[in-house]
């Protein structure tokens, strides 16, 4: 059972925001009482924090699936990108935002954890990156990561970037782009532009 409130409580937070989705809500299109959710759960942010640990853990296995292809690191960030998109629901309500605004203590803890991740992940792809010949040898690894996890986190800020003007898939595929450029060799670019074109 607890499962299954975590299974429809993600669903509902994704598609509707933490903010909106009560505990009636959920209970009632789970078929139970509100009492079988507070067995599990002593209250909402309790919940939510269930549902936030539960999400990031399984983004966390998706993109270790994806890593473990050992796809050329250009690839592979579109493929992680495809993934999330998929897995988050294109981020219709903007949940982060709402955790951010209603949730902060769960918030900054969910962002240490995504930053210890992320990083690890895009230090091991621009490494790769380097290797292989795409990534030019002189960048700065650990400033790259650092900044492209700030500018990850920067664009889902819907007071810089309206959802109603900017949909997170196009802001995914500008920022990749805009971080691919700045690292890449010729030969990085080509690769660049022959996966945008493949990712249409």
């Amino acid at each position: 059972m607890k499962e299954k409130i975590l299974q429809k409580s993600t669903e509902l937070f994704l598609n509707l925001g933490f903010k909106s989705v009560t505990m009636d809500d959920i209970a009632q299109e789970l078929g139970v009482s509100k009492k079988t959710i507070y067995n599990h759960f002593k209250n909402k942010t309790d919940l939510v924090e269930g549902v936030t640990n539960n999400i990031f853990e399984n983004v966390c296995k998706g993109i270790d699936q994806i890593c473990s292809l050992d796809q050329n690191p250009i690839e592979e960030l579109y493929s992680i990108k495809r993934f999330t998109m998929q897995y988050l629901k294109n981020e219709k309500a903007s949940p982060q935002h709402q955790l951010n605004k209603y949730y902060p203590k769960i918030y900054a803890n969910l962002k240490n954890k995504q930053f210890e991740v992320m990083q690890d992940c895009v230090v091991k792809n621009l490494n790769k990156g380097i290797a292989v010949g795409m990534f030019r040898d002189t960048i700065d690894v650990d400033f790259v990561s650092r900044i492209y996890f700030h500018g990850m986190m920067g664009i889902k800020d819907i007071k810089l970037f309206p959802l109603q003007k900017f949909s997170m898939n196009t802001l995914l595929d500008h920022y990749l782009e805009y971080h691919l450029r700045g690292i890449c060799t010729e030969k990085g670019i080509q690769k660049m532009n022959q996966t945008i074109i493949k990712n249409k």
